[in-house]
């Protein structure tokens, strides 16, 4: 499965490369959906695409955005002075009595500052990190599609509702960020063939039990190692390529509730180098040629449609604990 992935979070790059479209009502619909307290899990390098913006679409977006920013600010502003009266409280016990509850309680007030502060921190800062482009399950990210046969770029949550699904299915089925290959036609039957969609990804990471990985990343990497059954390790091409990561998606509408677009990676086998690594899937990136008949799928040849996941794009995936 991927657990995470650092994309390309900037619509422009789509817009680029496929001469694509921007959907704006969606990606306004999305910024004030969780200005209004939808609490969407949004990238910073999503939202760092509208900061200066150049028609009214984007400063209309870019106000929603600096709204839910501003309303944030305040919220830590106030858990900051919350923590920090926590910390001076417990100082002042540990002045006159060593405790345990009165080390914990420093513990934690101190590492809620150092987030609080960070976070804080991000609000201004306008140099990117690799982190504003890492996506987990139920973040947003830009997935290219086509709509009336135009390249369209619509923000979509990384995790999928089948349309015509009840809202708890996300509880239900957890893991639907992924969609293994062996289940298209099974499970994935209502999107496979009919509605497909590309993620640009730039590396890719993956929870791998410890023991599994010892023998190739231990010895390879110089360092102390954390304790612990399980570790993350990072997965890049070794040639740097831009991998366009086959996806399906899926537009959920319900009674008085908000439209959902939503997507998962396809995933399948994996290279030699990943499963020994420790890991038993992988993400597929389609070859450039491939991308429009992937787009613009028929259901009435699923084969031909496998027979391009088979014809993917196989780089060679060098790997390292992730930061």
């Amino acid at each position: 499965m991927c657990y995470s992935a650092q994309i390309q979070a900037d619509y422009r790059r789509y817009v680029k490369m496929f001469g694509a479209q921007m959907d704006i009502r969606e990606f306004a619909r999305l910024f004030w959906e969780r200005a209004e307290g939808s609490k969407a899990k949004i990238p910073k390098a999503m939202e760092d695409a509208f900061l200066e913006p150049q028609t009214d679409d984007e400063r209309q977006i870019k106000t929603f955005i600096d709204r839910y920013n501003a309303e944030q600010a305040t919220k830590i502003e106030q858990e900051l002075f919350k923590q920090r009266t926590r910390l001076a409280d417990a100082e002042r016990t540990l002045q006159t009595k060593t405790t345990q509850a009165a080390t914990e309680s420093k513990r934690i007030a101190t590492d809620k500052i150092d987030a609080a502060l960070r976070r804080l921190a991000d609000f201004g800062r306008t140099e990117q990190e690799p982190r504003d482009s890492r996506i987990f399950p139920g973040y947003y990210a830009p997935v290219l599609v086509v709509e009336d046969g135009q390249y369209v770029v619509k923000p979509m949550r990384y995790q999928c509702r089948i349309a015509g699904k009840p809202a708890n299915y996300d509880v239900k089925y957890p893991g639907t960020y992924n969609a293994r290959r062996d289940s298209l036609e099974k499970f994935w039957k209502p999107c496979f063939g009919y509605t497909h969609g590309l993620l640009l990804v730039d590396v890719f990471y993956e929870n791998v039990m410890r023991a599994k990985c010892e023998n190739t990343l231990f010895e390879t990497h110089d360092g102390p190692q954390a304790p612990g059954e399980n570790v993350v390790l990072e997965f890049r091409p070794n040639n740097g390529q831009l991998l366009m990561v086959a996806c399906l998606w899926s537009k959920w509408m319900a009674p008085g509730q908000p439209d959902l677009l939503s997507f998962a990676a396809i995933t399948d086998e994996p290279p030699a180098e990943v499963e020994a690594a420790g890991h038993d899937r992988c993400i597929v990136p389609i070859k450039r040629e491939n991308v429009d008949a992937w787009l613009n799928p028929q259901a009435s040849d699923l084969a031909a449609l496998d027979a391009i996941l088979e014809d993917r794009d196989r780089p060679y995936y060098e790997h390292r604990l992730a930061a």
